[in-house]
């Protein structure tokens, strides 16, 4: 995670297939619960302040998703993109669009939602003074040159392409062509803000102000953030529990040893270690479902050493020296499945999908591996690290693995080592800073089922997500066509000849397309992962 952008054709595409495999079961869901009861789930700080568009990774995700609704929300069973504060959004020409907000909504702090909170929300998130991560995706709207120029000081505060027309009515302008825009408009970074974000802007990042089913009770950074249900909250999606506590924990071991003793409600991520014991410690109250997730390694385009003549060959030689079927079999219990595009299979065919692009390069082959590396000119300085966050996600136990896999097929047990970040705060900031000197997991949730936004935010030139700045022309302008396209045919088609481009020079290796899980206390009942492997926290009932 994450990103956003083109969605319609896609989604219609694959909402279907995502209705019968995104949700799993979750307790008996037969009993009606306290709504007063508030459950407590595992955690990670997020990297930045809850800024929407500020954030873009999962842990600050999901507070976002709790304390927000935008004009679109994405179908927590089918990810299919739904109107939310939008009445209707109108457009002659999928370049003009008009607006309408819903009346009747409001902040958790009183004011009314009008289009002017839109409007206000995406100039700031657009502003280079304002340094938010999600700007880029203001980048279609006319005027984003100025308020976000490559070079130099922003000579404008406010998007030419955006224009109020009335308390709820506004109008956007794009600089090309763009069928699908409304369905981008569920992603966070296009949430409205109220007054109190830019009158005190201190004051409201210390407790943020939403207008989602839940309001932010109070965050300890390292500790805990407590939301409680906003029982005002005007959406059909009211929450049917009185809060979460979402605990911070550093190990996700620890956070499954506290279920277990009935000290936690919710684990949303099983630790690798306890899938061999899972069923037998939580019977029917474990989930493991597909999602929209893959797991890659990136490198560091911006160092030299790994963006020379043949490197190419080097990236190709490290993705044949893994054996990613032992790896998903010993250490994820087969709960992941080698990757052999960069998509994932949620996508299915006619959302891009595409079995096998990847070829032999995403197969265990050592001798073709170690053959490829020294034609490539060899590991730059001869070994190299590989960079993880050791709080969430077993990490250290499938990168060592991933290690052994390249030192086994390099007869050099040096070659690679793992390089733990203790907090994932701390490993995201390490990234955007630029300071990684080998390769570093780079895992991807999508914001919603299409091809694009597995592409898009990771590989095209200074997008978002482009943690490691790679860049290439071919790529971009094909991109480009992508999004100006309105059949849905030819514009899947356009992406996954994008793909092609990453695959021929093995932008990232791919690893692993990985489900979704959950575990939970037998206080829990209708528990969900949606399709981004979220938890549903407002459908969760608590006894």
């Amino acid at each position: 995670m994450r990103g956003a952008t083109h969605a319609r054709w896609a989604v219609c595409a694959v909402a279907a297939a995502l209705a019968a495999t995104a949700c799993g079961g979750g307790g008996d869901g037969g009993g009606s619960g306290d709504a007063g009861a508030v459950l407590s789930a595992s955690w990670g700080d997020p990297q930045n302040p809850l800024e929407p568009s500020n954030t873009n990774e999962v842990q600050g995700g999901k507070v976002l998703d709790m304390i927000f609704r935008g004009l679109k929300r994405y179908d927590p069973e089918t990810g299919e993109a739904q109107d939310m504060l939008a009445e209707k959004i109108e457009t002659s020409d999928s370049q003009n669009f008009t607006i309408t907000v819903k009346d009747g909504w409001t902040f958790s702090n009183g004011e009314k939602i009008t289009a002017k909170s839109f409007v206000d929300a995406w100039n700031y998130g657009a502003g280079l003074r304002n340094n938010q991560r999600n700007a880029y995706f203001f980048g279609y709207i006319e005027g984003y040159d100025k308020v976000h120029p490559e070079e130099g000081e922003q000579s404008a505060d406010t998007l030419s392409g955006l224009k109020v027309v009335d308390g709820r009515t506004f109008t956007v302008k794009l600089t090309q062509k763009f069928s699908t825009f409304p369905d981008t408009l569920g992603y966070a970074a296009f949430a409205p803000l109220p007054r109190a974000f830019f009158e005190d802007h201190a004051a409201w990042v210390a407790k943020p102000v939403g207008n989602g089913p839940y309001l932010v009770d109070s965050y300890a950074k390292g500790s805990q953030m407590s939301l409680r249900r906003w029982d005002d909250y005007p959406g059909d999606d009211k929450a049917q529990n009185g809060g979460v506590d979402l605990r911070v924990y550093t190990d996700n071991n620890t956070a499954y040893t506290d279920l277990i003793a009935g000290n936690l409600d919710l684990v949303d991520d099983v630790p690798a270690a306890q899938l061999k014991n899972v069923r037998n410690d939580l019977g029917d109250r474990y989930l493991n479902t597909p999602a929209g997730i893959i797991q890659t390694l990136a490198f560091p385009f911006y160092d030299e050493a790994w963006n020379t003549s043949g490197s190419e060959k080097v990236r190709k030689g490290l993705s044949m020296a893994i054996d990613r079927d032992q790896i998903t079999k010993t250490i994820f219990a087969r709960t992941r499945t080698p990757a052999t595009d960069w998509t994932s299979p949620v996508l299915g065919k006619d959302g891009g999908h595409q079995a096998g692009l990847c070829g032999d390069a995403c197969e265990y082959h050592p001798d073709e591996a170690k053959k490829l590396i020294q034609e490539g000119g060899g590991l730059p300085g001869g070994r190299f690290t590989l960079t993880y966050n050791a709080d969430t996600g077993s990490h250290k136990d499938w990168i060592d693995a991933v290690c052994n896999s390249i030192n086994n097929a390099l007869d050099d047990e040096r070659a690679c080592t793992g390089n733990p970040v203790g907090t994932f705060a701390d490993f995201r900031n390490q990234i955007t800073q630029q300071k990684m000197s080998g390769p570093f997991r780079a895992g991807w949730q999508m914001d919603y089922p299409l091809i694009q936004n597995f592409l898009q935010p990771l590989y095209y030139t200074d997008a978002s997500s482009n943690d490691g700045k790679w860049s290439d022309k071919q790529f971009d302008d094909l991109v480009d066509r992508a999004n100006r396209e309105t059949d849905n045919a030819k514009a899947v088609g356009l992406f996954q000849q994008a793909e092609g481009v990453v695959r021929d020079n093995m932008a990232a290796i791919p690893l692993w397309y990985q489900n979704g899980s959950a575990g939970w206390s037998d206080r829990l009942s209708d528990v969900k992962l949606n399709p981004f492997s979220v938890p549903v926290y407002d459908q969760i009932k608590v006894s």
